[in-house]
């Protein structure tokens, strides 16, 4: 058994939120102290060229990343670097600063290995991401910034909220990516309709030549959701995010009412979605799976349904620190297991 895994039941007394922060404190200190960080970094961060991959005009050196919703006021990035993730998603980001939704809003399903949260965008504002995304950059990592809308911002005027900080942020960002798919904020996930897609895509890539992503929920028709991405990619998104949390209550035992479920029962539901998507797109724009991946074999599945990246998020809370270097080192014994020497051969090698 790890030393996580060993701690894992004292830290599971801690409330989730509370337990976020004291992680947020130890990675962020990596910010100011990277030599002590670099011990972590020489072990985790698997860097084989069997992995490499060139994608938005950056050199993805494993395709593992940490998806957003952990680090989302850009506190980290150094720190999850050092634990193994080729890339971090930052956000999602506001305009205005936000608390956020009324506490408690994190709850863990422990025996489902699944998180519920209610967060509501809780984040610093545009404002003071902005100086500290340009304070590292260049980073020698990708950065994906995730962008969303102010609470009290009104459906009709969300648009001016996603411009407002593609604007800003695109400057910084390797990527960023459009979030309309929360249940945590009034009316999110209404704006996912062709109307307003066609209108942010066209004005957005207006804007900048960056790299902007769509990420998608994964309660949506599956035929809905493969026309909404195919839109997007008609009007210019460059890459599908598939999928944000799922309001599929029935998946755990003892739901709270609010909030989306990630973790373990995302992972059939995210994967249907994503496989659906990919049937269509792959080959079209790139794709990026989440949802429920927390293992190597997971992760090569989606890799060989078409996704270029995978990212992780409530996985790295139930298998700890070291899963970003156990689910690459996994995929490298499974493309060469199957005879690859490229993961770009396995991208897709099951459409």
């Amino acid at each position: 058994m790890s030393l996580y895994q060993s701690l894992k039941p004292l830290l599971f007394k801690l409330e989730p939120e509370t337990a976020h922060h004291y992680a947020e404190i130890f990675l962020s200190a990596a910010t100011s102290f990277p030599a002590l960080f670099s011990p972590w970094k020489k072990k985790y961060f698997i860097d084989d060229k069997i992995l490499h991959q060139e994608l938005f005009g950056r050199t993805f050196l494993n395709p593992v990343g940490l998806a957003a919703g952990f680090d989302k006021n850009a506190t980290m990035i150094h720190g999850t670097q050092a634990l193994g993730f080729g890339h971090t998603e930052i956000g999602t980001l506001t305009p205005k600063p936000q608390e956020g939704n009324q506490k408690p809003r994190m709850w863990r399903h422990i025996k489902e290995e699944t998180v519920q949260n209610a967060m509501g965008f809780n984040n610093d504002g545009l404002a003071l991401i902005e100086r500290r995304l340009k304070n590292i950059t260049p980073f020698d990592t990708p950065i994906g910034v995730n962008v969303g809308k102010n609470k009290l911002t009104s459906e009709k005027d969300a648009l001016s909220d996603y411009i407002t900080l593609i604007e800003a942020l695109h400057t910084y960002a390797d990527f960023l990516v459009i979030n309309i798919s929360s249940p945590n904020t009034p009316g999110l996930r209404s704006l996912q309709n062709e109307a307003f897609i066609t209108e942010l895509f066209e004005k957005s890539k207006a804007l900048t030549e960056k790299p902007i992503l769509l990420k998608i929920a994964p309660d949506m028709e599956l035929a809905q959701a493969v026309d909404l991405t195919a839109l997007a990619v008609e009007k210019g998104a460059d890459g599908i995010i598939a999928t944000n949390t799922t309001i599929d209550y029935s998946l755990v035992l003892h739901p709270k009412e609010i909030g989306g479920l990630s973790g373990a029962v995302l992972k059939e539901k995210s994967f249907e979605v994503f496989d659906a998507i990919a049937a269509e797109l792959y080959g079209k724009t790139t794709l990026i799976s989440v949802g429920g991946i927390d293992n190597a074999d997971e992760a090569y599945r989606r890799i060989r349904a078409g996704a270029s990246l995978v990212q992780v998020l409530t996985g790295l809370i139930f298998k700890g620190p070291t899963l970003a270097q156990e689910i690459n080192k996994g995929l490298i014994r499974h493309l060469k297991n199957d005879d690859f020497t490229s993961i770009n051969q396995a991208i897709g090698a099951d459409r």
